[in-house]
């Protein structure tokens, strides 16, 4: 299915705080890996670059639990690991 035909996904409150919080978290990063893709020929696009740019998925995921972690903190929710 095209992407751009898909219906919007509905947020409940908490889900739209969240992402929202990650919006900010994800923004440089997403430039980043912009730069990182446009800079690349046809003959780059995998390889290393494949693998720098899996890298920075991680690197941006692991960014998003510590926000959603760091803001139930705030909230004082008890954090378990």
């Amino acid at each position: 299915m095209d992407p751009s035909t898909r219906e919007p996904l509905e947020l409940n409150e908490e889900e739209q705080r969240i992402y929202e919080l990650l919006g900010k978290v994800s923004d440089q990063e997403l430039r980043r890996m912009a730069k990182l893709l446009a800079g690349k020929g046809d003959a780059e696009l995998f390889g290393q670059t494949e693998f720098e740019l899996r890298d920075r998925v991680h690197a941006l995921g692991a960014r998003a639990l510590e926000a959603v972690a760091e803001e139930r903190q705030k909230k004082g929710w008890i954090r378990r690991c």
